[in-house]
């Protein structure tokens, strides 16, 4: 059950070959769509912040549980949650409400969707958002393979890619623990994503970022499903890098970066050769940003979102 403040009904959506669970507000500001996009492990109640705040700015909001995540399919093949069919999932889900275009605002993985969405369909996109994760640049080696050269085997990204079953087995073992101490705000940079560190430790590190009822959210969710289907995203990275092969690397819709100073994930200094019309933004904040930092991360958002509408 979700927490009663004010959450919106899910509803499943069926497109592109599956279902989606979809929590929808402000459908009284249809023709202004804004499409919310959570990372891992979350769940659109991530966005609990920022869903009304949208619509009193005069959004129809249109938040998912991506394919893999809560009550929306979970297929079994790895590669169905490659790139291709993440962003087809969200291009169907405008078909479904009937729009050519919307505002994406992503968070973490859903940040990569985002920018992936952009980059393959950038037709739909009128213009994004993303927090914490900025634009990847497609190198010469795979993804996996950077990683691993610059972090060692055990990064949690390579873990999944390297290892499979393993880390799922851990997570699902230790759910409550797990999702409790990710959850943190004010916890050293190398220890904030060592995963299966987190989902043994009996103890968390520094302070949570949610009430006890918000986390029982992510918990229940997570208990139902297991970690595998969100893992495998994960698992898509080199299929993803082959599939961005071809897609044009210049972003040009006008683009807002929100960084948290206190992330693990480095800012991109050279994210604008990329995304030539991009606004940054840097809140003194961890990783969970629109949670951590919930009202700071509501003006940033608002005030960029009145600029475009009147430039």
């Amino acid at each position: 059950m979700f927490d009663p403040d004010n959450f919106p009904k899910p509803a499943l959506i069926a497109v592109n070959g599956v279902e989606l669970e979809v929590f929808e507000a402000g459908r009284e500001n249809a023709g202004n769509p804004i499409v919310l996009c959570h990372g891992w492990p979350e769940h659109a109640y991530t966005w609990r912040h920022q869903i009304s705040a949208l619509v009193e700015a005069g959004y129809h909001v249109i938040a998912p549980n991506q394919r893999g995540y809560g009550n929306s399919s979970r297929p079994i093949e790895v590669a169905d949650y490659d790139i291709a069919h993440l962003t087809g999932d969200l291009t169907a889900l405008l078909d479904h409400y009937g729009y050519e275009t919307a505002t994406f605002i992503g968070h973490d993985w859903g940040a990569f969707v985002v920018w992936g969405l952009t980059l393959l369909h950038p037709e739909r996109v009128k213009s994004l958002i993303n927090l914490a994760l900025p634009y990847q640049e497609r190198g010469e080696k795979l993804w996996t393979e950077f990683l691993e050269e610059l972090l060692g085997s055990d990064y949690y990204m390579v873990h999944f890619n390297r290892q499979p079953g393993i880390a799922d087995a851990v997570l699902d073992e230790n759910p409550s623990q797990f999702l409790r101490n990710l959850f943190r705000k004010n916890v050293p940079p190398e220890l904030s994503l060592d995963v299966l560190n987190l989902a043994k430790a009996k103890a968390p590190l520094g302070e949570p970022i949610m009430s006890d009822s918000e986390l029982a959210v992510f918990v229940s969710a997570f208990k139902a499903t297991g970690f595998t289907s969100s893992i495998n995203w994960y698992r898509n990275l080199d299929r993803n890098w082959y599939i961005l092969a071809d897609a044009n690397p210049i972003i040009k819709q006008p683009a807002l970066m929100i960084y948290g100073d206190r992330d693990v994930i480095p800012k991109f200094e050279r994210l604008s050769e990329f995304v030539p019309n991009v606004d940054e933004v840097n809140l003194d904040c961890g990783h969970w940003i629109q949670q951590e930092m919930p009202e700071e991360t509501n003006q940033a958002i608002m005030k960029w979102l009145e600029q475009q509408a009147t430039a």
